[in-house]
């Protein structure tokens, strides 16, 4: 039994339910979520979306492959010269740590401005205070820490961030 994760593209705002059919067929996958501040009209709600838009993971035998492609929901596999690419184990778990290590919650109507103090809320910098230097686009800023008499410049996720 050798089984080996891919990563599969999926029809729009539909991972949620390309999920729910992969179980319902038995088929090993990841859709990691992560914690999103939602506003309407009406009112703020946080809500889970999925963490890379349009993609599952799935830990599939050779012999699985073509029944994942009968899923409602599944558009193809992530390939590479016509060839589905293979994800290590080490990445899955790597992304899994990540969004373990402390739930990530981002507030998506803050605005992130350079000169921002800001502290880091997860990690092994947790409790470093910073100034926040440039935005790197949705989800990563570059902040400067003064630590023994000296700055450093880090770039980190915004959900391992608050603004003071």
């Amino acid at each position: 039994m050798n089984k080996t994760w891919f990563a599969i593209y999926v029809k729009s705002r539909s991972e949620k339910k390309v999920a729910l059919a992969l179980e319902d067929h038995g088929i090993a996958f990841y859709l990691p979520l992560i914690r999103v501040l939602k506003q309407w009209s009406d009112r703020k709600k946080w809500v889970e979306e999925p963490l890379f838009k349009s993609y599952i993971f799935v830990e599939i035998e050779e012999i699985q492959y073509y029944e994942v492609l009968q899923v409602p929901g599944v558009v193809r596999y992530i390939t590479f010269e016509k060839k589905a690419v293979p994800i290590r184990t080490a990445q899955i778990e790597a992304i899994k740590y990540f969004l373990d290590e402390k739930t990530p919650e981002f507030d998506a109507e803050q605005k992130w401005e350079k000169g921002h103090q800001v502290e880091v809320i997860s990690g092994s910098m947790t409790g470093l205070i910073g100034q926040l230097v440039d935005v790197k686009g949705k989800h990563k800023v570059s902040i400067t820490i003064d630590a023994i008499n000296r700055s450093i410049l880090i770039q980190i996720p915004k959900t391992k961030l608050r603004i003071i």
